[in-house]
């Protein structure tokens, strides 16, 4: 009779009888614990003392043959364990393709920035044609690409007189870029922002168009990340982007032109850019294009950043005809945007500076106002009624000091009507009316002249804007309500 017993699963004996050839297998326990045990055997390895004082089990009726490889631990057991396991939930789910996929990808970016760290001409350049090719709509590439050292080759590759290797390494740079703040953050680490306007400002010959373009693609991306933004504004990159705004020889693409305004306005977003803008002759630039209705909106962004500093109201006031542009914006009815923005800037010259103030009521901004206020977004009508109200203030004190400011010095009570029944009530109405009108100063009537005129202006052109007849003619209620107005009553 052979024995073999392991206590860690039971009791188990191989046991034949002298006369038979026939084995039995007995078990000294249920299938739950013979489960656990043999659980417990993989975890710890398995090696125990035999044990002579156990029950015998009879095995399987087949002869068993004896191990004779060496033994593992169990740590290895159990990893190979859990990979099996793993391998056969990959083959049920469907997922094992899509992880193979992975590993492959994986390893193929390792290759790719290997070449790009230590390889050489044509195939360094392929490798950075790779890195933007993968980079382009794959979020989990470029962080990996980053995580594996890419962005460090590639902007050593500006320093290439190549151009082919300046374009490869630019659009691959842009691409890692997209939608990542910390590749944005380590691409300007690594110095490419001195290493591009080297590109575009070669003394030697002017820059290529196609590497021009590259560099203002990647302006636009960089300074979305506002930790960039006072790097790329103090590097000497506006005076290039104001250039390729311009296209004084006429090269810039349109997409050029697009990308460098909103690069622009990307640093002007922060104040101190402001005033390294204003060095330019931007300012003067955007207000002269304004009216091009596909740029007008982006254009008003950036003037929007530019008022709110004083050097930039005081830039944006000196230039002529400014605010007949932008008081002409608030007619702008098919272009809500465009109103808005205008009524901003607007509103916050007029809040600052008197001077403002007086030009914007030379350049008839009442009407624009009075109207944008009715007919306006409601944003626009709140900016409109804070200008109109700042304007009031002033034309108030104007017309205060023109009649020697006698509001105290006249006084005016009310009129008084008899009480008698025998009085006509309509007479007594017309007679307060007179006393009321020969009482009244000479400050108050040259303000309800005012405003009775300007409710008469404003309700012909809305009338022409609604397009009614040409004979319309305001209800005996409107012409009631503008006969009886006051200084209080609407805002000029």
């Amino acid at each position: 009779m052979a024995k073999c017993e392991r206590n860690d699963v039971g009791s188990l004996v191989l046991n034949r009888a002298a006369g038979g050839g026939s084995f039995r297998l007995f078990s000294s326990f249920s299938g739950a614990t013979f489960r656990k045990k043999v659980f417990a055997f993989v975890r710890c390895g398995g090696s125990r003392n035999f044990r002579e004082d156990e029950a015998p089990l009879p095995l399987a009726p087949e002869p068993v043959a004896e191990r004779s490889e060496p033994r593992r631990k169990g740590s290895e057991k159990l990893s190979e364990l859990l990979r099996n396991s793993c391998d056969g939930w990959s083959e049920e789910d469907g997922s094992g393709e899509e992880t193979k996929r992975k590993i492959e990808a994986f390893e193929e970016m390792k290759r790719v920035v290997r070449d790009l760290q230590v390889g050489g001409g044509v195939k360094k350049s392929e490798a950075a044609v790779e890195v933007r090719r993968r980079a382009k709509e794959d979020l989990e590439a470029r962080t990996t690409l980053a995580m594996l050292g890419a962005i460090p080759p590639l902007v050593g590759m500006l320093d290439s007189e190549d151009q082919e290797y300046q374009i490869a390494a630019l659009y691959a740079l842009l691409n890692l870029g997209i939608g990542n703040d910390e590749n944005k953050a380590a691409i300007v680490k690594a110095g490419a922002i001195h290493k591009m306007l080297k590109l575009i400002e070669s003394p030697n010959e002017p820059p290529n168009s196609a590497v021009s373009e590259a560099v203002v693609a990647n302006f636009l991306g960089l300074s979305a990340l506002d930790s960039n933004k006072p790097i790329i504004g103090s590097s000497g990159a506006v005076p290039f982007l104001v250039r390729t705004l311009k296209n004084l020889d006429k090269k810039s693409s349109f997409q050029a032109i697009q990308d460098s305004l909103r690069a622009l306005y990307n640093l002007s977003i922060l104040p101190l850019n402001v005033s390294v803008i204003l060095e330019t002759d931007l300012v003067l630039f955007l207000l002269n294009t304004l009216g091009d209705m596909e740029v007008s909106e982006r254009i008003l962004s950036i003037l929007s950043n530019v008022v709110s500093t004083p050097e930039g109201r005081k830039a944006i006031s000196t230039v002529p005809d400014a605010f007949p542009i932008l008081i002409d914006i608030l007619n702008w009815n098919d272009s809500p945007g465009c109103q808005e923005k205008a009524s901003y800037i607007l509103m916050v010259m007029a809040h600052k500076s008197y001077g403002d103030r007086h030009a914007m009521i030379d350049g008839g901004i009442v009407s624009s106002l009075l109207e944008l206020s009715l007919l306006g977004s409601t944003l626009a009508q709140k900016r409109a009624s804070r200008i109109l109200e700042c304007l009031r203030v002033d034309k108030g004190k104007q017309i205060s000091e023109n009649y020697g400011g006698g509001i105290g010095s006249v006084g005016v009570s009310a009129p008084i009507c008899g009480s008698s029944s025998s009085v006509d009530p309509n007479l007594c109405s017309k007679g307060a009316l007179e006393e009321e009108e020969d009482m009244m100063s000479e400050e108050k009537k040259a303000v309800k002249q005012l405003v009775q005129q300007s409710l008469q202006n404003n309700m012909r052109r809305i009338v022409k804007r609604a397009n009614l007849p040409q004979d319309f003619v305001p209800s005996d209620h409107f012409k009631a309500l503008t006969s009886s107005s006051t200084s209080k009553s609407l805002p000029f």
